[in-house]
């Protein structure tokens, strides 16, 4: 199902009109097979209701809390044209999200809207600042029907998960305004999220979406790995069981009780061959298919789940996996930050109660910035931005132009692990490096003005877009052995498959090696320090967040480091740093761009990568190119 099929040109086609129509009329080959003729009562002339009905599913994940419309490539999707170029067009923004949707419902009567994940966590500030009671509120007004749990709706721990889905004022910020949060209208799914003690799943695992004679089933599902990206607060006392165990299990319960027709929402996802959201996904050239953990999760689900709505990784795909029993069946993605939405028709079968997914048909769509904006999410973006703007408009530095969170390593990465080392040695003058995990810079800054503060100003409302977490800077000592262990660690153990590259200060340098696998990839004799070369025997001390420094995102060995000094939030240190090092007349320039060079041997081998030798200043950072698109073949 090509993400590049185009909508019946009156909406979604009802297919008991098609069949109820001349027997002139062609269906196309696989409807003609799959859809036999309605049936009479012989009685009468009127036709009894159709076998077949068109069932709308608009789906979207990932918003994390992006009311308002994100800014830079957060805020852009790219599209594939016809002559095979590429555009970027501005997408995003729940004003103009609820606009698509309703559009979008307009002469379906059978439409259902679910979410795979992430809708909370990581928010900025307008959501974040209120423990994201307004995106629970917008989701409201959306109308959405049902949603899988994410791994950012644990941020904050299962308690905060319940009060969002059951309402009442927060436990020690209270209530923001005089009426009581009511929490969501719609349910979050959390089928292999366990209390440890009951051994039940914390939230309901399912929910069954019923019109008239249509039901159809929704498993919603995190992925398992969720303790690894989490901080260990907010899972304690959980258990993350298998999705795919968790999936069938529940399908068999929703099958004996009469409902055939299954669709799973999974918070775990895929990469893309293209990043092009419009791209064919089933296209057997080398610019179709996806890859990742979604793919052998979506092998091996039973056959009796109909769809697969995923997330987690904020790819935009609508693709076709066979299941076990070798059939296709549609897994689709809609990037993420509400920059589009998939549309999805499942033909239902009144007399089996399942899909024909012979009829099934998928696209994703841009939320579009060119529409009017809806009335009801303006006044509610305003209103929660009136609450937030005391804290959220004050200025916090300056930059002298954009400083991207795009790129294995980013400026903005380089920037928050230099301004984490900077802070550190304010605690203790004898730190000596910084590292920031990636998946913690959640934006980049902007050089436009985003309001009223003017070009170049950072506020504080951008810096908490960037670093939402309040994650806590913390100072450990570790071995030289370690922190290469902790650096092999990037690219072996848990990150082996899909590598973390954690984003360094100015003054730690290395090379990858990117012919190698695993471990073998970091080459050890390039770690150098200042320039020289790290001692396994000797002590250093290493600022990272709390999340790192509790061996988040794999990296076990930094949960092993001693002497402990725990400062203040990453935010505020990110404030200190740019108070201190930018003003108005002088603002900060982003870090330099980093640009690859072989190693040349004579015989250069391929996949060899290493920074530049820098003329001046300090060493040049490594940009570490582990992505299949831009290492050479076989790397």
């Amino acid at each position: 199902m090509p993400a590049t099929s185009q909508p019946h040109p009156n909406g979604r086609r009802r297919t008991y009109r098609l069949l109820a129509a001349a027997a002139g009329l062609a269906t196309a080959g696989a409807m003609a097979a799959a859809l036999p003729a309605d049936a009479h009562d012989g009685k009468h002339s009127k036709p009894l209701p159709s076998r077949y009905q068109d069932v709308q599913l608009l789906s979207f994940n990932d918003l994390h809390g992006n009311l308002e419309p994100p800014s830079g490539s957060s805020g852009r999707v790219t599209e594939l044209q016809a002559d095979g170029t590429t555009k970027t067009i501005d997408a995003g923004g729940v004003e103009y999200l609820a606009t698509h949707l309703r559009q979008a419902r307009e002469g379906n009567k059978y439409s259902i809207t679910a979410a795979g994940g992430d809708m909370v966590g990581a928010s900025p500030l307008i959501s974040g600042l209120f423990h994201d009671e307004p995106t629970i509120e917008a989701l409201n007004k959306l109308d959405l029907d049902v949603t899988s749990v994410g791994n950012h709706e644990f941020d904050e721990g299962a308690k905060e998960l319940a009060r969002l889905q059951k309402g009442g004022c927060h436990p020690t910020a209270g209530c923001y305004t005089d009426k009581k949060f009511k929490g969501a209208d719609f349910p979050y799914l959390a089928a292999n999220v366990l209390d440890e003690k009951t051994g039940k799943p914390i939230l309901k695992p399912y929910f069954v979406w019923k019109k008239k004679d249509v039901r159809i089933g929704f498993i919603g599902v995190t992925l398992e790995g969720t303790p690894g990206v989490v901080s260990a607060e907010g899972v304690k006392g959980l258990k993350f069981k298998d999705e795919v165990e968790t999936i069938n299990k529940y399908a068999k319960e929703l099958q004996k009780q009469g409902v055939k027709s299954i669709v799973a929402l999974i918070h775990e996802g895929g990469l893309p061959a293209s990043g092009a959201y419009n791209y064919n996904c089933d296209s057997p050239s080398a610019g179709g298919g996806i890859s990742g953990p979604i793919v052998d999760i979506a092998k091996n689900v039973t056959p009796a789940v109909d769809a697969l709505v995923t997330g987690h990784t904020h790819a935009a795909y609508a693709c076709t996996v066979a299941d076990p029993s070798g059939k296709p069946r549609t897994v689709t993605s809609a990037a993420s930050f509400g920059r589009l939405y998939t549309d999805t028709t499942l033909t239902y079968d009144r007399f089996t109660g399942d899909i024909a997914r012979t009829a099934v048909r998928t696209a994703n769509h841009v939320v579009t910035r060119t529409v009017a904006k809806a009335p009801d999410m303006t006044e509610l973006i305003s209103r929660w931005n009136t609450l937030a703007a005391p804290v959220g408009n004050r200025p916090i530095g300056y930059i002298s132009a954009d400083v991207p969170n795009t790129g294995t390593e980013s400026p903005m990465g380089d920037l928050i692990a230099d301004a984490q080392l900077w802070y550190g040695r304010k605690l203790d003058p004898e730190t000596d490096l910084a590292l920031m995990n990636p998946g913690g810079v959640r934006a980049g800054l902007t050089y436009a003005a985003k309001g009223s503060e003017g070009d170049g100003v950072v506020t504080y409302a951008e810096g908490f877009t960037v670093q939402p977490f309040s994650n806590t800077v913390n100072l450990q000592n570790f071995t030289g052995a370690q922190l290469i262990q902790v650096l092999k660690e990037q690219v072996s153990g848990a990150n082996a498959s899909a590598p973390k590259i954690l984003q360094p200060s100015a003054n730690l340098t290395y090379t990858l090696d990117l012919t190698k696998s695993g471990a073998d990839r970091v080459v050890t004799d390039s770690i150098k320090l200042n320039g020289a070369a790290i001692d396994p025997a000797a002590t250093y001390r290493v600022s990272t967040n709390s999340f790192l420094a509790g061996g988040g995102d794999g990296f076990t060995t930094l949960g092993q480091g001693t002497g402990d000094l725990v400062g203040e939030d990453d935010l505020t240190a990110l404030e200190q740093y740019l108070l201190a090092n930018s003003s108005a007349a002088g603002p900060l320039a982003p870090p330099a761009a980093i640009v690859f060079s072989i190693m040349i041997y004579p015989t250069p081998p391929a996949g060899v990568w290493v920074r530049p030798t820098p003329g001046r200043g300090p060493p040049l950072r490594m940009k570490s190119c582990v992505s299949s698109r831009s290492v050479p073949a076989g790397a």
